[in-house]
């Protein structure tokens, strides 16, 4: 069993700065990918950004484009999003997710275009609210 488990989420004024943590845990493999996502109520999931574990690549989906970096953090086992240059439209829940199948071509690579369909395991989510 995996487990996937985000922290980190809260308020935040625009133009400010936020670190979103993910650790995944369990059975899983010595190389696989992770994303974050994010929605907002009445819209479809989107793709932030994914890595994949022992690659050096990196995917951001365009609202994370020069904003935003996601790292691993090999002692805390963690795979971090760190937000800065927040704006309202950012206001969404961010979940982490992991997949054991999604091959590094297509988690990270510049040929990639992970989806939420292809993750398997999932955080429960965290909040960001971007507000004055």
């Amino acid at each position: 069993r995996v487990q996937v488990v985000e922290s980190g989420g809260g308020s935040v004024e625009p133009g400010g700065s936020r670190r979103l943590s993910c650790v995944v845990s369990g059975s899983t493999d010595n190389a696989y990918c992770v994303a974050w996502f994010r929605q907002v109520s009445g819209r479809e999931r989107e793709t932030v950004a994914a890595f994949y574990v022992g690659q050096r690549d990196r995917y951001y989906g365009d609202p994370a484009k020069g904003r935003f970096t996601i790292s691993h953090d090999k002692a805390k086992n963690s795979v971090d999003l760190q937000m800065s240059s927040l704006n309202q439209d950012d206001t969404a829940t961010y979940y982490c997710a992991a997949s054991m199948s999604l091959s590094y071509f297509d988690c990270s690579t510049s040929h990639a275009n992970p989806e939420p369909t292809d993750f398997f395991y999932w955080g429960q989510g965290t909040q960001v609210t971007v507000s004055s």
